[in-house]
């Protein structure tokens, strides 16, 4: 398996959807949010120029090329925040809600940028990947997402299509078609210094079925749209500072980020 994307032969089931999967059951009241919510994303999905797909191709952003190309600037500053891999956060003790997927500590977090976020400490270790983020636009969210041996990320799907992921391959432990991630009906293997760019709102699911870390450096932006759609996931990204999930995750990862580089005794 290379870089590139390849189907399943045998798919038992179609998942290239946008169903919310993990919460069996809902209520009356949460039925009516997901309606509305499956509403907005359809009008945001024809507002793209891109269309809708769940993995874009990366030629379309100009600014994924240079990135490739100073990769190894981004994996120099990774190796040296690596060495305290052990005293950093698991993605749940940031954000709570990903305890959903994830209860063990083998899903680390170093996170670079965040909506309400103070990442200044870890930002300042990490200046050549500070400043080929700041190439991104509409860059919301970036941290280094390290998975451990054996991890594996059951399937879910993201909180809103205004937002694009991507994926620079950091550190890929061999072999590679061990370590991959399905989004949809599609698997895809990371390769160190290429670039991956999907929509998370389908349904995903990773594993790292090796003997080493797996890292990525993890980036959501925001989603190429015609007016006035735009304007609107725009708003709504800086209305979603406000959520009491993001403040309160703020609050975390500014308490996190100072037992990190706490002087040990």
């Amino acid at each position: 398996m290379d870089s590139q994307t390849t189907r399943n032969p045998t798919p038992v089931e179609d998942l290239r959807h946008r169903r919310h999967t993990l919460r069996k059951n809902p209520n009356w009241l949460r039925r009516l949010g997901i309606g509305f919510q499956a509403f907005l994303e359809s009008r945001i999905a024809a507002a793209s120029p891109l269309g809708d797909p769940h993995i874009y191709n990366t030629a379309d952003f100009p600014w994924v090329k240079p990135i490739e190309g100073d990769w190894s600037l981004i994996r120099k500053e990774l190796d040296q925040v690596m060495v305290y891999r052990d005293r950093m956060p698991s993605f749940q003790d940031i954000l709570k809600e990903v305890s959903a997927i994830q209860q063990d500590n083998n899903w680390k977090t170093y996170f670079l940028a965040g909506i309400g976020m103070n990442c200044s400490e870890n930002a300042k270790r990490c200046p050549e990947t500070m400043r080929l983020l700041s190439t991104i636009p509409g860059m919301s969210t970036a941290f280094f997402s390290i998975l451990s041996p054996g991890k594996h990320i059951p399937a879910h799907r993201g909180a809103w299509n205004g937002i694009l992921r991507l994926h620079v391959g950091l550190m890929v432990p061999q072999p590679r078609e061990n370590c991959r991630i399905r989004i949809g009906n599609e698997f895809y293997s990371w390769t160190e210094g290429r670039a991956l760019i999907f929509d998370d709102t389908f349904n995903h699911e990773v594993w790292n079925e090796t003997d080493g870390y797996r890292v990525v450096l993890f980036v959501d932006f925001s989603r190429p749209l015609r007016q006035p759609w735009r304007w609107f996931n725009e708003r709504l990204t800086r209305w979603g500072a406000l959520a009491p999930f993001l403040r309160e995750a703020g609050e975390k990862q500014k308490k996190w980020q100072e037992l990190l580089w706490k002087p040990m005794t």
